[in-house]
């Protein structure tokens, strides 16, 4: 009996040159090859620049900076926006590309505001400022779209109870906002939410360049074994800064060898429309926060004991 292989992408955009040009990028090299993807956007000011300041605050940043030589890979405007250069509006920047990512058959929804305060300052926010920046994600993407977003990636897989409580009273449909093995509604203490979760479950190439001499077409092959090893659906995140911008040409040719061996590619919100026919199928599981391999501080994790929703 084959086995189907069934592949998520799920792709981040967090800056103004991820949004101009990687977006476009992708959108030529997913149509070229019929595949349709699902794009989360953050929707407020740029402010990478100031993810320089985790070299203060998250063990192993400076390494990883390094290690992936990001200068050449992110470009100095993204560097230093936000810091010594003044942060764009994405969503300014984003109104006439989301129509055209819809157009095209993918999925858009919200990876979040102010990308760089809700990945560091999360777990230090109130509810209301988390339903602030939620809110005003939403009222850009609304404006684009005419429709409210129904799915959410938090920015660098940061989530807490707040924040989940926050997108159910919003009326999510799911979220993409942890690492982990397979869908599961995530439990904070004795509160589950009741939005459920499709965690990313491979790794992403910003955390395999270069960890231990890697280059980009060992790290995409090393991605594209673990797919092929496994039998239930997997979750690849992709940047746009990286896999639309120096890296494209690898991640073209890992998708034409994926779909040369019967690869299946898919929507995340496609995939939580089928669960949600069946949510008692879906189980419940304790977040965490833990650490992975070639990537700085702590991400919100899915852990591996389970039990009914």
């Amino acid at each position: 009996m084959t086995v189907v292989v069934r592949l998520g992408l799920k792709i981040d955009v967090d800056t103004l040159a991820g949004l101009q040009k990687g977006v476009p990028a992708l959108l030529e090299i997913l149509g070229e090859r019929g595949i349709r993807a699902s794009f989360f956007l953050a929707l407020g000011p740029d402010h990478s620049g100031k993810a320089i300041f985790r070299v203060f605050r998250q063990r192993g940043f400076l390494a990883k900076m390094l290690r992936t030589r990001a200068p050449s890979l992110y470009g100095w405007r993204t560097l230093l926006s936000g810091t010594l250069l003044p942060a764009p509006d994405l969503g300014q920047a984003a109104g006439e590309l989301m129509p055209r990512v819809r157009a095209a058959g993918h999925e858009v929804g919200l990876h979040g505001y102010d990308h760089v305060l809700w990945h560091d300052r999360l777990l230090t926010m109130t509810k209301e400022e988390i339903r602030g920046q939620v809110a005003a994600a939403q009222g850009v993407y609304q404006r684009a779209l005419g429709t409210p977003a129904r799915a959410f990636a938090a920015p660098g897989w940061q989530t807490s109870r707040a924040a989940r409580e926050v997108l159910a009273e919003m009326g999510f449909h799911y979220a993409s906002d942890t690492r982990g093995t397979a869908p599961y509604f995530p439990r904070f203490g004795d509160w589950v939410s009741p939005v459920p979760e499709i965690p990313t479950t491979l790794p992403t190439l910003d955390e395999l360049l270069g960890f231990k001499g890697l280059s980009a077409r060992e790290a995409f092959r090393l991605v594209e074994q673990r797919v092929l090893r496994r039998t239930i659906p997997q979750i690849f995140t992709l940047h746009a800064e990286l896999e639309g911008g120096p890296l494209g040409g690898e991640f073209a040719r890992f998708l034409d060898r994926l779909l040369a061996q019967g690869a299946v590619f898919f929507r995340l919100g496609d995939w939580a429309a089928e669960l949600l026919g069946n949510r008692e199928m879906i189980p419940a599981a304790r977040v965490f926060p833990g650490r992975l391999p070639g990537r700085a501080g702590r991400v919100s994790c899915q852990a591996q004991e389970e039990e009914g929703a």
